[in-house]
């Protein structure tokens, strides 16, 4: 049923022109304590949702774009655009979105008088702009063109390749931020295309980008994707990025602690525009959260953990809800890209293993019945760069948990996989948020900025606080 379009016949669902009205009750439980008894009392909330029924033109502003991610990303799009096909040893392939969560899934949408059920793709469930409409510019520390890029990935069969390379062969990144001791020393001989001055010039020079991209370009709305190096953890002190002012004044005062990443986190807040933390380092400060809520400007992401981190949280999950006690979980990796390269450094993996570590946290502390208060499992995440298997990323799981009666249970998994193709979820989920205005009790506010409704009243999970994956600086 992908030719179909939805539409919801409903008293609490209403279209317009120009917008699609949802009256939602939101229904959750508030907990008290009286002694040694924990009253649940029904809480119920009503809100409305907006989505704007007119799809923009978006554009898609890739810091690292001429990495792994980012080339293959542009390269992929082109490819869906014309139709691509070419041979493979297996016979001939065709140009897809498999994997991605708005073009290639469904969802129930109900059942039919028949009691048949009926699914239909995510995409048709509200209006959504298609990755092959997206208007794409960037920044990356290399100035190689986006032709090259893509054939140094190594990540696209090279039939396909010899097809795409003439639309990327003439698209260069901007200069882009570049401060060695934020990523590792090895990134060095990648920097050839770097802005220079204080790091308020540097800010100022990124916004002005975005500004010409957006005038030039003719986009309605820009988002700011981060797929370049993993950095080190900044330090965060009072005084220096604790607020919003603090963090501006840094910047003014070119102190050292301010990340690249913060800087473009900074740069797209000011220019109104989303901004998308594909890496794990801890970009978003509390100044920076403190400037998109008084903008109103959404910011999201920490990590991709599209591969092993992501089976990790929903392995781990599944073993505890069931009942099941993981006592170790150990975590091997090799990869063979500048992601890998990159995170050879110590400083730039300690922020991969803390993203890696803390899928298992939230886990452990819901089942007192499993662990004792301050007993965890024992966590190991090892990654070692290995340059000839390139862009294949090989992970190694083992899980070891307790059951019933001191029996164990083992679990190991292999998974490879290019890390090359992971983007485009989180930019098109990003932008669904967009597009959507929350309402309670009369105030209507965007969605990424209703701070008390969505975080303290717990009504809502969105990542708008995420702790920063990938390569500003290079790339991935």
């Amino acid at each position: 049923m992908d030719t179909y379009n939805v539409k919801v016949e409903s008293p609490n669902v209403k279209y317009t022109n120009d917008y699609i009205e949802a009256l939602y009750n939101y229904t959750t439980t508030k907990v008290k304590k009286d002694g040694n008894t924990l009253i649940a009392e029904p809480v119920s909330t009503e809100y409305t949702f907006q989505t704007q029924t007119k799809v923009p033109r978006v554009g898609l502003m890739l810091v690292g774009m001429g990495g792994n991610n980012g080339s293959t990303l542009i390269a992929s799009i082109i490819a869906n655009k014309h139709g691509m096909q070419w041979h493979t040893k297996t016979g001939v392939q065709e140009a897809n979105y498999y994997g991605s969560i708005t073009q290639s899934s469904t969802v129930s949408l109900g059942s039919t008088d028949c009691g048949e059920e009926v699914f239909v793709p995510l995409q048709k469930l509200l209006p959504m702009v298609h990755p092959n409409d997206l208007i794409i510019d960037g920044w990356d520390i290399s100035s190689t063109n986006m032709a090259d890029a893509m054939q140094r990935a190594q990540v696209l069969d090279y039939n396909l390749q010899v097809q795409i390379r003439p639309y990327l062969v003439g698209i260069r990144p901007r200069p882009s931020i570049y401060i060695p001791d934020f990523i590792a020393a090895n990134q060095e001989e990648r920097a050839d295309n770097v802005l220079t001055g204080t790091k308020q010039m540097m800010m100022e020079q990124i916004r002005r980008d975005i500004h010409d991209f957006k005038e030039s370009s003719g986009v309605d709305k820009i988002i700011v994707l981060w797929t370049a190096n993993t950095e080190r953890f900044s330090d965060v002190q009072a005084g220096l990025n604790d607020t919003a002012d603090n963090l501006l004044n840094s910047i003014r005062n070119n102190e050292s602690e301010i990340s690249p990443s913060t800087l473009f986190a900074i740069a797209s807040i000011l220019e109104g525009c989303t901004y998308i933390n594909g890496s794990p380092q801890n970009t978003f400060v509390p100044g920076v959260v403190e400037l998109a809520e008084k903008k109103k400007v959404f910011i999201g992401g920490d990590d991709f953990k599209s591969g092993q981190t992501k089976v990790k949280s929903v392995l781990v999950d599944f073993l505890v809800s069931a009942g099941i006690k993981p006592v170790s979980v150990v975590s091997y990796n090799h990869l063979g890209n500048n992601d890998g390269k990159n995170l050879s450094a110590p400083k730039t993996f300690r922020s991969k293993e803390i993203s890696k570590s803390n899928v298992i946290d939230d886990m452990v502390k819901a089942n007192r019945l499993l662990y004792k208060e301050k007993e965890h499992p024992d966590h190991l995440v090892v990654i070692k760069y290995v340059p000839y298997v390139g862009d294949s990323k090989r992970a190694m799981d083992e899980y070891t948990s307790e059951i019933m009666m001191g029996g164990q249970n083992t679990l190991v998994i292999h998974n490879t996989s290019c890390i090359g193709l992971s983007p485009l979820n989180h930019m098109m989920l990003e932008y669904k948020h967009q597009k959507i205005n929350l309402s309670r009790d009369g105030l209507l506010m965007p969605l990424s900025s209703k701070k008390e409704a969505l975080t303290s009243k717990n009504v809502i999970k969105n990542n708008s606080r995420g702790q920063g994956n990938s390569d500003s600086e290079g790339e991935k």
